[in-house]
């Protein structure tokens, strides 16, 4: 109960009009200092210095604690009154969830500037960010190049998540672009999912020019298991800056921009999906953010409050100062008049 009162985030008052018995208080202070006044009597001496070496007693000095135990009885008492609660929220989820699988390229050519600081490092801070926006959602991480392979399995465990995509880097498999691959392989993810709605995030900057599965193939085997996918094209219109490792060392060349956009659009119209293209970072920041008002997700939340009362202590305190006030008052500072 310690604990409680002092958790003030979720202390209340059930009346707390009771509080105006706070400007007692100063009332009290002013009439016990006038009756003071008037209860001593005023004679006058020739001299004080006989009286001077008189000290006080005890009971003289102590008196004015009876004064403040009535005060604190008095506040104490007005606390109680205004019922302090102690409130405890619970609240049941009704989540419709959605199972989602971000597909991203990790080819090469990923490397490449025109999105900063490159276009793998832009996917996955967009990533991260789209994660962070749907935590009711389980979702997976497949990434793909010459072959496609699953960082992560869908997963409410967004921290777990977001550790495997800052762990994503260019050259983790071989080099290519097999978007069929890495199609198939997020199906494979998503075809025992319990999901009400599953979709698929696929972000590539290439042409399909490997893999054992063709894009075609997979965008039946996506269909048949009713996966929407969205499909994202990484770069800019015309030519990008890209890193090329050589014997004299790392140098930066320009290469032409190639994307599959008939490829991409056909994947995501024949899966009520939408194509994007992302020419820059902002762009690509704004795609997921897109994607995620596209796809929300239904929580239903009902709420339940729970009091405990507080007043208890408070009310303790008033009648022990009371008590310990009037035995004190009758017995060890009993006046004779």
């Amino acid at each position: 109960m310690i604990k409680e009162l002092f958790d003030l985030e979720h202390l209340s008052f059930a009346q707390p009009y009771f509080f105006a018995l706070f400007l007692l208080i100063p009332f009290m202070i002013w009439w016990q200092s006038r009756k003071k006044k008037n209860d001593n009597p005023v004679m006058r001496l020739t001299t004080l210095s006989g009286i001077q070496k008189i000290k006080p007693t005890a009971k003289v000095r102590f008196r004015p604690s009876l004064f403040v135990l009535r005060i604190i009885a008095l506040a104490a008492l007005t606390v109680a009154l205004a019922r302090p609660q102690s409130s405890n929220t619970t609240e049941d989820r009704d989540t419709e969830g959605i199972d989602i699988v971000i597909c991203i390229d990790v080819s090469g050519s990923m490397l490449s500037e025109d999105l900063k600081p490159n276009r793998i490092e832009a996917a996955k801070n967009a990533a991260m960010k789209f994660v962070d926006d749907r935590p009711s959602d389980r979702i997976g991480l497949v990434i793909f190049s010459g072959e496609s392979f699953t960082m992560c399995p869908i997963t409410i465990d967004h921290n777990v998540l977001k550790e495997q995509i800052s762990q994503v880097k260019s050259g983790m498999l071989p080099d290519g672009t097999s978007i069929g691959m890495g199609l198939a392989t997020a199906v494979d993810r998503l075809r025992f999912s319990k999901g009400k709605s599953k979709v698929i995030i696929l972000l590539t900057d290439g042409v399909n020019n490997t893999g054992l599965i063709d894009p075609n193939t997979a965008l039946e085997i996506v269909k048949a298991y009713g996966i929407r996918v969205y499909t994202i094209g990484a770069g800019t219109e015309g030519e990008a800056m890209i890193p090329i490792s050589t014997p004299n060392g790392t140098q930066r060349v320009l290469e032409k921009v190639e994307i599959d956009e008939v490829l991409l659009r056909q994947i995501a119209k024949e899966t009520g999906g939408k194509y994007f293209r992302a020419t820059n970072s902002s762009s690509l920041n704004y795609i997921y953010k897109e994607i995620d008002n596209m796809e929300k997700t239904k929580v239903q939340v009902s709420s339940y409050k729970h009091y405990s009362e507080l007043f208890f202590p408070f009310a303790l305190i008033a009648v022990i100062c009371l008590l310990l006030e009037m035995s004190l008052r009758y017995t060890v500072f009993k006046s004779i008049t």
